[in-house]
């Protein structure tokens, strides 16, 4: 199943009434590693008033958390889950650091902060769809390397280049369309290559119209 998330981790800063944010946007694959993403985050502002999150840690949405971490109770925490929840985003975290500035923003002023700036960040973060995809490692001998390279070009997202006594291209292509990649490669080059699928994992692929 395809969930949209995260693709790279991502920041943004703002000031707003001379209260510091810092926003921190990540893939997150379960709940623990969103929990080592947050230790992150306080480890690198110990002096920081609040470290405020909201994670969705899985793909479908069952497993979320939120702290407001000593702002007034609903006015963080909860409003970076609306964001994430919003846009549909999973395996994901955000983080919000603030230092405070001497101006109370109040609760109505909290919630709009927080909520802003979790938006914002994941408004600069890239994001991907992650779905199954499959490695598959292809040997040619030398005279088949460009005919191959020029398949390849804009099919498929290419992990390594071997070289030894035979040259190994290993590409990442989704696992629903491996089948019908191996064969018209295998046409392409006449069955001059070795084709073998190593291993299937969950992988982002960009949106398509991405710029960042």
């Amino acid at each position: 199943m395809s969930f949209l998330s995260v693709a790279a981790p991502h920041t943004s800063e703002k000031v707003i009434e001379k209260s510091r944010f810092l926003t921190y946007a990540a893939h997150t694959a379960g709940e623990e590693e969103a929990r080592a993403f947050l230790a992150a985050v306080r480890a690198e502002h110990p002096l920081a008033t609040h470290v405020c999150h909201a994670f969705v840690a899985d793909r479908l949405g069952n497993l979320m958390r939120f702290s407001d971490d000593g702002e007034p109770q609903g006015t963080a925490g909860m409003p970076i889950l609306g964001v994430l929840r919003a846009r549909k985003l999973f395996e994901s975290a955000v983080a919000v650091v603030r230092y405070f500035g001497g101006i109370k923003l109040g609760a109505g002023g909290l919630t709009r902060a927080y909520a802003g700036c979790a938006a914002e960040c994941l408004d600069g973060a890239r994001l991907a769809l992650w779905d199954a995809c499959a490695e598959i490692a292809v040997r040619v001998e030398y005279p088949e390397v460009n005919a191959l390279l020029r398949f390849l070009e804009g099919r498929c997202e290419i992990v390594s280049r071997e070289f030894t006594d035979r040259a190994c291209v290993t590409v990442a292509v989704r696992a629903e369309e491996s089948g019908a990649f191996c064969a018209a490669l295998s046409d392409c080059l006449r069955g001059r290559a070795e084709i073998c699928e190593r291993r299937r994992y969950d992988a982002p692929f960009p949106l398509g119209n991405e710029s960042k």
